[in-house]
């Protein structure tokens, strides 16, 4: 038999199903609230695969839910790793244009960032050496607001606060079909079945099955990109002080290689963008033949391939070649020794991308009946992360005063 009727309950507990349950309790005194993950622990996937970077909110559309979310988001989120004792800094970052014909874009890049209300200082090319003594650039700017946080540190301690709360975190369970019932939904999983008023998706890389599993026939579908890095060491990472990136291509939700030292004191260089062979493929030899067969199947794959052929051939190109690699990563330092570089970590991003092909650019919620799902929540998510569940959790409320509610 199914367990108590619960009120709400929030399949995936990465950063974005901790903020959600958080903000719930927050909004909603009182609400049950349960967690349903379906690893071992928290923050297995994205949230605990990724640079450790608060964007600032400089690339973001204008007035898209990317840049509200992360602008204000990265405010917040430093208070609250401050205020949990979660390890964080904002050190700042410089972007940088390494050839002439990048200096107009780094120059449209100001501009949305002013738009979105980021403070950011322009620097001639000596000037930059200020910050990064060894980088070589023709033109550049710092980003102050620009930090590092413990995003797996963060998610754990919204887990302490939502269990402090009176909620449940459940790990070991998989949900899977979640079929409409009087009280509202009844959720299999591979445990027993879970009885819960209303339904919230924050699945990540299984964001679009949570919902297709609900009922609901989401017009895209997530596509796997596996983000691998160089660990760069010795006298190499010596030249590297804090945060360095391109200018990145506009066509693409992806920054481009660059050098970032963590809060470990580590200095890493990366992501490229590899289109992975499995939702959880953070190695070559990780491969699931259903991601596949979703991947190939979706409309949208092959739309996105065509358009983008050539750069995804350089993307796997540098994936299979270190040199090339290295040398992506030496046009910001040219100085930097091949020698000094090692196979690093990996993360796989979860990107929504449509029929027609286009990458999603944006965060996606989907409104169902007495159901809300994350559908698209790339970076900077983990940065927005509380804003995101500030949103969910109004949303959700509203939808709980009935139709005569506005929602956002």
């Amino acid at each position: 038999m199914p367990n108590a009727t619960i009120d709400l309950v929030v399949v995936g507990g990465g950063i974005i199903g901790l903020a959600v349950a958080d903000a719930l309790q927050g909004r909603l005194p009182g609400v049950s609230v349960v967690v349903l993950e379906k690893e071992d622990a928290i923050a297995a996937h994205q949230t605990g695969h990724n640079s450790g970077v608060i964007h600032a909110g400089l690339y973001y559309t204008p007035g898209s839910l990317k840049a509200d979310l992360a602008v204000r988001g990265g405010a917040r989120m430093v208070e609250f790793c401050a205020e949990h004792a979660v390890a964080h800094d904002r050190c700042g970052k410089l972007v940088v244009a390494t050839s002439a014909d990048e200096v107009s874009r780094l120059g449209l890049l100001a501009e949305k960032a002013q738009a979105n209300g980021v403070a950011i200082t322009h620097l001639t090319s000596e000037s930059a050496q200020e910050y990064e003594p060894h980088v070589v650039s023709v033109a550049a700017f710092h980003v102050a607001a620009t930090g590092r946080a413990d995003f797996a540190g963060v998610a754990t301690a919204l887990a302490r606060r939502v269990v402090a709360n009176g909620g449940e975190i459940r790990t070991k369970v998989r949900a899977g079909r979640a079929t409409p019932i009087a009280a509202g939904w009844e959720i299999t999983t591979d445990q027993e079945p879970v009885v819960a008023k209303f339904l919230v998706g924050c699945a990540g890389l299984h964001s679009d099955r949570v919902a297709q599993a609900s009922g609901e026939k989401p017009d895209t579908r997530i596509l796997p990109f596996r983000g691998e890095y160089l660990d760069v060491t010795g006298p190499s990472a010596n030249l590297v002080k804090g945060l360095v990136y391109p200018v990145p291509d506009p066509r693409f939700p992806f920054l481009g290689v660059h050098l970032t030292r963590g809060l470990d004191n580590h200095v890493h260089a990366g992501p490229n963008a590899v289109l992975a062979l499995a939702r959880e493929g953070y190695r070559w030899s990780d491969v699931s033949i259903r991601d596949l067969v979703d991947t190939v199947a979706w409309p949208g794959t092959t739309r996105l391939i065509g358009r983008y052929w050539q750069s995804g051939v350089d993307e796997m190109t540098r994936s299979l070649s270190r040199r090339r690699f290295v040398n992506a990563a030496r046009r910001l330092v040219p100085d930097l020794d091949s020698v000094d570089f090692s196979r690093g970590s990996a993360g796989v991003r979860a990107q929504a991308v449509d029929r027609r092909g286009n990458l999603l650019d944006d965060f996606v919620l989907l409104d169902g009946e007495q159901s809300l799902h994350v559908l698209n929540a790339p970076s900077p998510a983990a940065t927005a992360s509380l804003e995101i569940g500030a949103l969910v959790a109004e949303r959700v409320a509203q939808s709980l005063r009935g139709p005569n509610s506005t929602s956002r």
